[in-house]
């Protein structure tokens, strides 16, 4: 549940500490950018928020943590609420889901393995151990300085096909210096063929196969810009059809931050981001200043979102680098 907005950064921070303490995870890692500018708190089921080496100074926990001006490195998703995270179903009955706040239960860990700019979890639903999920985080190809990657693979090692394959990734914005008063964006619904359900509700269930309903009716499934400012966050659930046995299925998402609304754009491009959304301070208006958070995806059956506007000459020329990496395969 989310915590009071008058509850004190320092409140949360030992309310963080005090959970992972208790061994609520067993492995994790933050990771950081060679640039210096953006770090993850990568937990070991792939689902961000953690204590482990956590560089934030406005909470206990790295999340999606930006590099300010001064110098210091502050989160987006962990202030208040431990909140982000995702979960996979198939056949419409059996599903695994992770999220330090929201809930963590049908999976079981394969690996984790980190470096100082990496992390990958593997991990299988416990109730089919055959369907097993790999998210591969890892710089951005074309706008390292700006994103990480995270390269998501569903894979079908049962005996017989699944139907109904669904992800969902959802999370709360709690944006700096403004945290529970932020300005929220997303773009490329009605573009991206595979996305089933979107919304502003970022404290929804990570579970595909539970209820869940928008915060903003208004936002429900469609674009819109700057909703806000309220404490609010962004919700995407996906369906990929049916996977043969020994089939997968490999897609991208992506986290980063850069300090301007121009220049997410502009990193947005030079990924060819089909879905994304934006995180942004209440005071920050339409420059996105001082930092600008992002979330977006690739390879999920949408339309890369061109930039109209990038906010430099550098970006610009990445977004030029052309397409991913990111397809489908099939054993």
């Amino acid at each position: 549940m989310k915590l009071s907005k008058r509850t004190s950064i320092a409140a949360v921070a030992a309310a963080a500490a005090l959970f992972f303490a208790a061994g609520a995870a067993q492995a994790a890692a933050t990771i950081i950018n060679p640039a210096g500018t953006v770090a993850l708190g990568v937990n070991d089921l792939g689902h961000l928020n953690t204590s482990v080496g956590n560089v934030a100074v406005n909470a206990g926990a790295t999340g999606l943590a930006y590099k300010f001006a001064d110098g210091s490195f502050r989160d987006a998703t962990s202030p208040g609420c431990l909140c982000e995270g995702w979960g996979v179903s198939v056949n419409g009955t059996t599903a695994g889901f992770a999220n330090v706040a929201g809930g963590t239960a049908g999976l079981g860990l394969t690996s984790f393995a980190s470096t100082a700019s990496t992390a990958t979890s593997s991990v299988f639903l416990t109730s089919l151990t055959g369907l097993k999920v790999t998210h591969a985080y890892a710089p951005a190809d074309n706008a390292p300085g700006a994103l990480f990657k995270a390269v998501v693979t569903i894979t079908n090692d049962t005996a017989a096909a699944v139907n109904d394959v669904r992800y969902v990734r959802v999370m709360d914005w709690d944006v700096p210096p403004t945290e529970f008063s932020e300005l929220v964006t997303i773009r490329g619904t009605a573009t991206t063929t595979l996305l089933t359900r979107s919304h502003d509700n970022g404290f929804a269930s990570s579970n595909p196969l539970a209820a869940n309903s928008p915060l903003n009716a208004a936002t429900l499934n469609v674009d819109f810009t700057d909703d806000g400012p309220a404490d609010h966050g962004a919700y995407f659930q996906f369906n990929f059809g049916s996977l043969a046995a020994g089939a997968s299925y490999t897609f991208t998402t992506f986290y980063g931050a850069t300090g301007t609304e121009a220049d997410a754009l502009a990193a947005i491009g030079a990924e060819s981001i089909e879905l994304y959304s934006l995180g942004q301070s209440r005071d920050g208006g339409v420059t996105g200043t001082p930092a600008t958070f992002i979330f977006g995806f690739a390879g999920v059956g949408g339309v890369p979102i061109g930039v109209a506007e990038p906010g430099s000459l550098a970006l610009a020329g990445l977004a030029l680098l052309g397409l991913g990496a990111v397809r489908r395969r099939k054993a």
